[in-house]
């Protein structure tokens, strides 16, 4: 049965291919964004009815993290929105490891609503859609806690989990925990794509401090410097949060996407630069 779904943050990069991927399976799509009709805005809540309104279920992302100050309020208030509005359903992206994530998680849990949470480690598009492509492109990747080994998910496999949960009773009431297959390292992450693309990229350790300062260096506005000190200190630095869940392989019945897989697939796209030529 065709069913009507708004997708909140339908141009990030988890929302854009949840969307992608309800459109194919012949769904009903409302892009939840400032820039669309009916208007949905993080920033004022007065816009979440309308664009709630008519809705079977909603795919929730917030922007810029769960952990930041004022998020709790916000997803309170959407999801009191959306019980007023008839919605059955809420799916949240949600972050492995946050302790205020946790905070907003329980707010949909207790809401009455039918639910998934979908919990993700690091996403493996961080390097080719995110903050750390010009790094990479620059041959020269400078990050913390260089000890820490993360099992990178893919982003596709968060849309397809978070699509499974939308559509299927199944998955109501469980928290998903995405990750990738294994766990690794910032500077072996460097260099598989260092290998893929066929040029150097130079990884270097550095201190949060030093990060920070890099960030503020760069422009960026102090609650971006603040949440990436946090995710570094706090979910990164925590060594419950570095573990490999199956629950991809339980929801789409295959293997979570390997790290290696994705830069392969990524490293033909050019982003990085030509593709290496292969030589038989």
């Amino acid at each position: 049965m065709k069913k009507q779904i708004l997708v909140i943050g339908a141009s990030g990069k988890t929302g854009s291919r949840v969307a992608n991927l309800l459109k194919k399976e012949g769904h009903d799509v409302r892009n939840g964004g400032r820039s669309e009709s009916p208007s949905f805005d993080w920033q004022n809540p007065e816009t979440f009815a309308a664009a709630l309104e008519g809705m079977d279920a909603a795919y929730i992302t917030y922007y810029p993290d769960l952990a930041v100050p004022g998020a709790k309020e916000a997803i309170a208030q959407l999801t009191e929105a959306a019980k007023q509005t008839g919605v059955n359903k809420l799916v949240l992206l949600s972050g492995k490891g946050e302790k205020e994530a946790e905070a907003c998680e329980q707010i949909i849990a207790s809401s009455g609503l039918n639910y998934s949470l979908v919990r993700a480690s690091w996403f493996n598009q961080n390097f080719s859609e995110s903050f750390l492509l010009d790094p990479i492109l620059a041959g020269h990747v400078a990050l913390p806690m260089p000890e820490a080994e993360i099992p990178f998910v893919d982003a596709n496999d968060i849309a397809e989990v978070a699509v499974k949960a939308l559509l299927n009773d199944q998955w109501n009431g469980r928290t998903l925990t995405v990750t990738g297959p294994e766990k690794l390292t910032f500077k072996q992450v460097t260099e598989h794509i260092a290998e893929a693309i066929d040029k150097p990229i130079v990884f270097q350790a550095v201190s949060i401090e030093a990060y920070k300062d890099m960030m503020k260096e760069a422009g960026l506005p102090d609650d971006y410097v603040w949440l990436f000190s946090y995710l570094f200190k706090e979910v990164l630095g925590n060594a419950e949060n570095q573990s490999v869940s199956q629950d991809i392989e339980e929801v789409l019945g295959r293997k979570a996407t390997s790290f290696e897989t994705y830069v392969k697939a990524t490293a033909a796209t050019g982003v990085w630069g030509e593709p290496a030529v292969m030589v038989v």
